[in-house]
Parts: C-alpha cells; structure tokens; sequence
C-alpha cells in the first residue's frame, strides 16, 4: 500500500470530510498531521506529514465532487415541505395477526379524516407513525401483540421530490447531511417514490425545517 492509497482509503471512510476538503474549507496541514498516526499504523513505517499534505493535494475528485453540481440545481426544484406535529411511533414485533391489525386501525381511521398514519415493515418488526390522536386505537387493536417500542412529542417533515429522483445519485444524502450537520437526531425516514418523511422529536422542529427548507435555495 502507497501513502496515496492509505489517504485515500482514510477519507472515503467519512463522506463530510470528503466534502469539506472539495469545498476548501478545511486546512490540509492540520488534516495531515492528524491523519499521520492511521496512515504510519496502515504501512507500518514512518511517514513524513508533507507526503501526506502532497498525497491529499493530489487526490482526484471524489464522489461528492461527482454529484454536488447536478444535486445541487435538482434540490432547487424541490416541491411542497409539509410540516406535522403531534405524532408517535409505535413498533411490534412481527406476528401473522399484526396485518389483521393494520387492516383494522385503517378501517377505524376511515376516509375523510385529517390524521397520519404510516406502516413501515421490516423483516422482525413493523412501526407505526401515526397521529396522536390515534393513541388509544392503536393500543386497543394492537393489545396482543408484541410492542418493542413507543416514544411520543413527535414530529415530521414530508418533502415532495421531483420525479426523476430515483436517477439523480445523492438525493438522500443531501437531504439526511444537513440535519446531521445541525445536530438533529432522526427517528423515522418514511419514504414513497417521490417524497421522503423525516420524523423527528418535536423539540427539534423548529430547526429541522429551515434546515430542509434552505435545501431549495439555489447554490447551498
């Protein structure tokens, strides 16, 4: 292994570290020098910090720099943000009467209804993100069977995608760094074909939003 190819493996290991350093906002000595140990430990020789410098100047453009310019004009087109609040998750553990269940929560909703309320299957266990209100249904239909989890004071934030999103590489990723780089802790991504759901605490509303909302500014 070269010193390029320890760099390299290095920082394709953190995706914001990749784009701080295509953005120029991060200082390549200070990375070196805090890189030296891992790159010495990964060739098992000392290394000089300015081969590391040299080896970062040198990189060629990785993924982020691929698809930031067309990710960038296609989160301007961004359509509706929808915000919900007073939510809850509910999750149970698989069981061949937990659709049986669902069938009957959506009968008990009916048409017509201004509520929320989603399913979201895995292979163990199902969650279900649904309006407050809908509390004391959910825990009399589902009164048998297995809950593993319920946390409320929830909310969400839908974001209606343009169509051709599922050709367009990094759409999540854009999406899911500007609330990791503000601190927000996410709960539930529910997601469809053209829009994504990001549930979070209700406390963190106030910050999520903007956040997404500033995805929609040309040149963020």
């Amino acid at each position: 292994m070269t010193i390029t190819q320890a760099v390299d493996r290095l920082i394709s290991q953190s995706p914001f570290l990749e784009e701080a350093l295509t953005d120029n906002i991060i200082n390549v000595s200070s990375l070196a020098r805090n890189m030296k140990p891992d790159v010495e430990k990964m060739l098992k020789k000392p290394v000089q910090e300015g081969a590391i410098v040299m080896a970062i100047n040198r990189r060629e453009p990785g993924y982020y720099f691929k698809i930031s310019r067309g990710i960038k004009t296609f989160m301007s087109r961004l359509g509706d943000i929808i915000v919900r609040s007073d939510l809850s998750d509910h999750s149970f553990g698989n069981s061949p009467t937990l659709l049986s269940c669902q069938r009957r929560l959506m009968d008990e909703i009916g048409p017509g209804k201004n509520l929320f309320c989603t399913f979201s299957q895995g292979v163990h266990e199902t969650t279900i993100v649904a309006s407050n209100s809908l509390d004391p249904a959910i825990e009399n239909i589902f009164r048998d069977e297995k809950l593993l989890a319920r946390k409320s004071g929830l909310g969400s934030v839908t974001i209606m995608l343009p169509e051709n999103n599922t050709e367009i590489s990094g759409v999540y990723y854009f999406i899911l760094k500007s609330l990791a780089w503000g601190g927000i802790n996410i709960l539930e991504i529910i997601s469809t074909t053209n829009e994504v759901t990001i549930v979070v605490e209700e406390k963190d509303m106030h910050r999520a939003f903007p956040l997404l909302l500033g995805l929609k500014k040309p040149n963020i």
